[in-house]
């Protein structure tokens, strides 16, 4: 498996022909998304392999925003099966990989190990200090994308959202879910 050629390549194109709209899921997500679940793959001490799985499949999970806004997540499995053999990746690795990308398709419905922390690492920052810059960017991104305008619905929106999203690895559960939750209390305050 060619990773970091595989890193450079599909880094290089998500900076290159991601639509300037995205203002959520750019580069820059993809970014963060990986650098989380390599804090988790130390976390969690995961073997080399599926470091490079779970990696790969961050790095791969909204491949698809390149062609679709909507079911991405299937078109994202589309290019990595097109893509990964040219890196050395296996059949059985590709299958993996397509696995966490379809993981992250909301709702979230994992099934495996490292699937709960893709999960969690796409989503993180639901329970972090960044929640509220980053949620005015989806906010932005969907007004555009999806017409959605109105703040309050917006507010709506996550508040619906966070009460039926749940974090699945322990480790997001002891230390973004206290965080969420005081976001939740306060999204539904500002619900008119």
């Amino acid at each position: 498996m060619l990773y970091q050629e595989l890193e450079k390549f599909v880094l290089g194109e998500l900076e290159k022909k991601l639509s300037p709209k995205l203002t959520y899921h750019g580069v820059h997500h993809t970014r963060d998304v990986l650098q989380v679940c390599i804090a988790y793959c130390e976390r969690f001490q995961l073997n080399q392999e599926d470091a490079t799985l779970l990696k790969t499949g961050a790095l791969m999970h909204d491949t698809g925003f390149l062609y679709t806004y909507d079911e991405h997540e299937k078109k994202g499995v589309e290019i990595a099966e097109r893509i990964l053999p040219r890196f050395e990746f296996s059949e059985k690795a590709i299958k993996t990989i397509s696995g966490l990308i379809m993981a992250t398709k909301v709702p979230q419905q994992p099934k495996t190990e490292m699937e709960n922390i893709i999960c969690d690492a796409d989503l993180d920052y639901l329970g972090r200090d960044d929640f509220y810059p980053i949620s005015e960017s989806l906010f932005e991104e969907l007004k555009h994308f999806k017409g959605l305008t109105d703040r309050n619905k917006w507010n709506q929106i996550q508040v619906s959202f966070f009460e039926s999203h749940q974090f699945h690895t322990e480790w997001a559960k002891k230390n973004r879910a206290p965080v969420k939750a005081k976001y939740l209390e306060e999204l539904r305050e500002m619900v008119k």
